[in-house]
């Protein structure tokens, strides 16, 4: 009828309304964050989060997909294809840990460690997307360590298969000391460690 105005739950951006919520889980965490906060937040009712999304659990899993897809995958992309090894590792974890310590997320750390040291990590399909940006991680570190083995910049004897995975829990540490409030001086220093005992300290 002309001149009704009808509510309809899908007169708002469920797109824009996600991202709101990833924000709102990264920086409260999962267990801190009740649905009102989310409705606060995003200005939404709880009938239309409930009709888009589905219970805070669900709502949860989506807000950690989106995370990975958006903010990680890409990351691990540029990594994993870029062809100057051992400089590209070094200055993904300088990004890292710039990202971490400063900016419109410092000591927020990283939405998925922040999971992985949560109860919610107790959830199937909240471990199957923590095992996957694990993988992709790796795996992107893996790439660029072969790559610089190619390229004769590791240390003779040093394992890019070992090494992927010692410098993916480094950058777990990084995102969870970071969070805790660790000095980015104090991080680098980690990482120059750790990098220069399998010969990559002078790679940045």
């Amino acid at each position: 009828m002309a001149g009704c105005n009808v509510p309809d739950i899908k007169h708002f951006d469920p797109d824009a309304a996600l991202e709101t919520v990833v924000r709102l889980f990264w920086r409260q965490g999962v267990a801190s964050t009740g649905i009102q906060d989310v409705v606060t937040a995003t200005g939404l009712s709880r009938s239309s989060l409930y009709a888009t999304f589905g219970g805070k659990q669900e709502l949860y899993l989506s807000a950690l997909r989106r995370y990975l897809e958006l903010r990680s995958q890409p990351m691990f992309r540029r990594l994993a294809e870029d062809e100057r090894g051992l400089p590209a590792v070094a200055e993904f974890f300088d990004g890292l840990i710039e990202a971490r310590c400063s900016g419109e997320y410092a000591r927020w750390g990283c939405m998925v460690s922040n999971a992985h040291a949560g109860a919610d990590n107790s959830d199937p399909d909240v471990r199957a997307v923590l095992d996957q940006h694990h993988r992709e991680l790796r795996d992107a570190i893996y790439a660029a360590l072969v790559t610089a083995e190619h390229q004769g910049q590791l240390a003779h004897g040093a394992d890019p298969d070992a090494s992927a995975d010692l410098l993916a829990l480094l950058a777990y540490g990084v995102n969870l000391r970071s969070r805790a409030g660790a000095d980015a001086a104090a991080l680098r220093r980690t990482v120059a460690a750790a990098l220069g005992s399998i010969g990559i300290g002078a790679a940045a």
